[in-house]
């Protein structure tokens, strides 16, 4: 199939919101705004207080054969904003895109082999329903438990399989509990675990990632730490959540999630700076973090500017490039929404979304080609068809 032939009746996606509380009410709802003949697989994000194993019920048995994957959230995005408590999803045209998709049930023991596996079979999958080759037409999508503290063991393996193909993804949340995520797939979902998508399309994209950070000069070196936990326990030698309180002028027993929103750090490699986000501090001032930390990495402060601007300014580039866009699937961190409840501004932020087609969720962490990284936007910008028949 070519640009020119593909079919006039459909643009390729629908999407879905449900606010609805009950399971079964759930899936009617999502169904009713989803389901049509040329429906060929389903992504979506829902929050962590349903009831998810009377959810998975229901959508299993209100979707039937369609293929259905998704995780748990800290906050959804929709086509209708920002959403808490709800379930947000989209519908693909089996004849625009075709999607494989596969569960890592065992993240802390995944291999290069595993993965390289892995990605042979989903690449066979995804030629065999013929929409466009796989080279150059495919991106890859990744869920990951939020809470495993095993994203870049998984990631790792992937980068290297995946070879040129791009991918990107987000780790699944809970409502901001930090106790326990989910990712979903074949009709159930699952707690330290990982489902990986690959999605072919002739459509034009471009897998993407932006924060709107800058750095400061200040810096703080890891003296001491539990790299399996990510747990600081030392910052320049001195207790690690003393010395951070230290460095942003703030008393340590009001650190909390809004602080570290607000606050961040970063590590440098090469000429880039990528986030490396505080999750939590302890009553022995050590400090865990949603990324891999290890002995010796240097940490410099980081100020944030203006969120609004960053998300207009990546988009700007993206329309140029891809002209209107169909779908961005979004995967933005939980902590710029935070920051956002903080300073306000959540109506133009939503305006900004809504007006690029995003949808997606919050995350407790993103990736990006291999790298896990955090107080990030981002995803994948689709772009419509540009040259239709008729």
């Amino acid at each position: 199939m070519s640009i020119e032939q593909l079919p006039l009746d459909s643009e390729g996606v629908i999407t879905a919101v449900s606010f609805a509380q009950q399971a079964e009410d759930v899936a009617q709802d999502l169904a009713r705004q989803l389901i049509n003949p040329h429906l060929g697989f389903v992504l979506f994000f829902c929050s962590a207080k349903y009831d998810l194993a009377a959810l998975s019920q229901a959508l299993e048995a209100t979707f039937g054969g369609v293929s259905l994957v998704g995780c748990t959230t800290a906050g959804e995005i929709s086509q209708e904003g920002y959403g808490r408590g709800c379930i947000s999803a989209i519908g693909f045209d089996h004849r625009y895109f075709s999607i494989a998709s596969v569960l890592v049930d065992e993240m802390e023991r995944f291999t290069l082999y595993d993965a390289q596996k892995l990605v042979e079979n989903l690449v066979n999958e995804c030629r065999s329903n013929a929409v466009a080759p796989i080279k150059d037409h495919s991106f890859a999508l990744t869920l990951l438990d939020g809470l495993s503290s095993r994203e870049e063991v998984v990631l790792g393996a992937l980068s290297a399989a995946l070879g040129s193909i791009p991918h990107f993804g987000g780790s699944a949340g809970d409502d901001n509990h930090l106790t326990r995520t989910h990712v979903y797939y074949c009709g159930q979902f699952y707690n330290g675990a990982a489902v990986v998508v690959l999605i072919n399309t002739l459509l034009d994209f471009e897998v993407f990632t932006t924060h709107h950070l800058q750095p400061s000069t200040e810096k703080l070196v890891i003296t001491k730490v539990d790299s399996d936990s990510r747990r600081v326990l030392e910052f320049n030698a001195e207790p690690a959540a003393l010395e951070y309180a230290r460095l942003i002028g703030r008393p340590v027993e009001t650190l909390d999630m809004h602080t570290f929103a607000c606050y961040p750090l970063a590590v440098k490699i090469s000429e880039n700076y990528y986030p490396r986000s505080i999750q939590q501090t302890h009553e022995d001032h050590s400090l865990t973090f949603y990324c891999a930390v290890e002995n010796g990495i240097v940490l410099t402060a980081m100020h944030t500017t203006s969120l609004l601007d960053n998300v207009n300014h990546i988009f700007a580039g993206l329309n140029q490039r891809l002209g209107e866009p169909l779908i961005t699937i979004g995967c933005d961190c939980f902590l710029r929404r935070l920051e956002i409840d903080i300073k306000g501004g959540q109506t133009d932020i939503e305006q900004a979304l809504q007006a690029q087609n995003v949808i997606g969720f919050n995350t407790y962490g993103e990736q990006f080609n291999g790298m896990h990284i955090n107080q990030t936007f981002t995803g994948v910008a689709i772009g419509r068809a540009k040259y239709r028949a008729g």
